[in-house]
């Protein structure tokens, strides 16, 4: 995903020495895999620890390190270089990782409905991303986003706006200190994050998410070299069923991994934690993946993101759905 946190890399020393494991081909037999977060464990890699600490991945014959990463965690490097057998993204990530030459693609969504959105305090008044921006046109409102990634693009695109030209779109710190400040500010934030903690704080927040004004892509996505993927079918198969069932284990019942990730990331209490395995629920379970089964992706979805990123200029050639991501109902064939 296209974290929208700036600041250091928090990658832990150790990934510097990753390297791939070439496992067999025709299975997972012992095979040893990395797989690295562009975040630190929280609820939206939930089902990833619970496939480990369930030892569903041991039942898959499969031992898997899972590196956390930080604020600008290059793991679609780390996995397009070799370093690394798994990796997180975004679906827009993905896409334009591939039109500068990298090679990724997506095996797994864990969002079906991208929790990227803005922030407004919930007595603004405010209904909506297009009343936001008009009130910061107006000079009634500031709006704290980073205004390089691809969502950004899309509504300026969208609303006709030179971001560049706005004296009210201002830089993103990844703080909510501002927005606790200032009735007259808004942000951009992740649902499963900044509005749960400055509600903790007593200031709810009203989010308006970008999947509404139209752009949805696949967030919290697991990606692997095409290479390594045509190369190893059998590891891929094994770990991609191994996250789906951690993932339906997580989702029924996300508390006991809950306590192991509030261990591995103290920054956030254990009540948070399952508020927010609550809180993302509906945007990982849905309509399609009741029929598709989690973590499948669609067709439509990925040429629908492709016209959007071609149309902004963010990338010269056009993939087409399958250069993009192996089908989760027909993989491999």
């Amino acid at each position: 995903m296209w974290r929208t946190i700036v600041g250091v890399v928090l990658i832990a020393g150790s990934l510097l020495g990753i390297s791939a494991c070439s496992g067999s081909a025709a299975g997972s037999a012992g095979a040893k895999v990395t797989l690295v977060l562009n975040w630190r464990p929280e609820p939206e890699f939930g089902g990833f620890y619970a496939a480990q600490n369930e030892g569903t991945f041991k039942a898959h014959r499969l031992t898997v390190d899972i590196v956390p990463g930080g604020a600008g965690a290059p793991a679609i490097d780390l996995v397009a270089s070799g370093k690394a057998e798994f990796g997180i993204a975004s679906a827009d990530e993905v896409v334009i990782g591939q039109d500068r030459g990298k090679d990724v693609v997506a095996l797994f969504a864990v969002y079906q409905t991208c929790p990227q959105g803005i922030m407004v305090h919930a007595d603004s008044g405010l209904t909506s991303i297009g009343e936001v921006l008009h009130a910061v046109q107006a000079g009634k409102l500031t709006l704290a986003m980073e205004k390089g990634l691809p969502y950004a693009r899309f509504l300026a695109h969208k609303y006709k706006l030179n971001l560049d030209q706005l004296p009210g779109v201002v830089g993103y710190d990844g703080s909510t200190a501002v927005y606790l400040s200032k009735r007259d500010y808004a942000q951009q934030c992740f649902i499963t994050s900044e509005p749960l903690a400055v509600k903790e704080k007593g200031q709810p927040a009203r989010v308006f998410l970008i999947s509404e004004e139209g752009y949805n892509p696949y967030t919290a996505v697991v990606i692997a070299r095409r290479g390594y993927v045509d190369e190893n079918p059998g590891i891929v198969r094994a770990f991609v069923e191994s996250i789906r069932q951690g993932w339906q284990s997580y989702l029924k019942d996300p508390h006991p991994t809950d306590v192991v990730m509030a261990k591995l990331n103290p920054l956030m209490n254990l009540a948070t934690f399952d508020a927010v395995a609550a809180v993302q629920k509906p945007l990982i379970e849905d309509t399609f993946t009741a029929e598709h089964g989690l973590g499948a992706m669609s067709d439509e979805r990925w040429l629908d993101l492709v016209r959007q990123l071609k149309t902004l200029g963010l990338i010269n050639r056009a993939p087409t759905p399958h250069e993009c991501y192996v089908d989760a109902e027909n993989p491999w064939k």
